[in-house]
């Protein structure tokens, strides 16, 4: 069951977007034959409120989605393990871990036109490789026109946007201060950042803390 105070509403769309703008590898969820569930792991793209990705056109993947194109597909990030020490120096309880988790469920579609096909490619390349280094992709450019025919581009459009953001909402002010206190003296890659985002999230958290912190 999904904890309502970690949950991402509808009216927070903005944060959603920037996560799935921010994330380029997510996980894609479909129904074999017999029902049984496959799960794919891909690059994707996330342009004009839409989840795009390529492949081969032939395969397990492409006819799975041919076969049923309802599809769910996940993406998140882990940005703290939270020790269990850090609030309870017995018990092992308290460990967790603070990430972002977003659930799209949606139908899954085989992209043919060329210029769309190019947009979403030219945009992958864009987020996988900033610093260029090729031929911008387009669809009317004839150098790419065979190869943007050749390989499958699929489009999700969403019809449901499920966002799970834990950073210790549920934890009481101590619990939240021994948390802080514990990701800034173990100083890890994203600690900080972690903190940050606990400072955000939490309910009166920025209201308890003292000024200047």
């Amino acid at each position: 069951m999904r904890r309502k105070e970690f949950a991402i509403g509808s009216e927070d769309e903005q944060e959603i977007t920037a996560f799935l703008e921010e994330m380029s590898y997510g996980f894609l969820g479909t129904a074999r034959a017999d029902g049984a569930p496959s799960i794919t792991p891909l690059n994707y793209i996330y342009l004009n409120g839409n989840i795009y990705f390529h492949g081969s056109r032939a395969g397990d993947k492409m006819k799975l989605l041919g076969a049923d194109p309802r599809v769910t597909f996940c993406v998140a990030k882990e940005y703290a393990i939270i020790p269990s020490h850090f609030t309870d120096p017995l018990m092992a309880c308290p460990a967790s871990a603070f990430f972002k988790s977003v659930i799209i469920e949606g139908t899954a579609s085989v992209v043919e036109d060329l210029m769309e096909k190019g947009e979403a490619l030219q945009a992958l390349m864009s987020k996988l490789q900033p610093e260029g280094g090729h031929l911008p992709i387009a669809g009317d450019d004839p150098a790419y026109r065979g190869r943007l025919k050749g390989v499958a581009v699929v489009k999700i459009e969403p019809q449901q946007i499920n966002a799970k953001f834990k950073f210790g909402q549920n934890a009481d002010e101590n619990n939240r201060e021994a948390i802080t206190n514990g990701l800034l003296a173990r100083g890890r890659e994203l600690d900080a950042e972690t903190v940050d985002l606990m400072r955000r999230y939490c309910p009166h958290h920025n209201e308890n803390a003292h000024p200047g912190d």
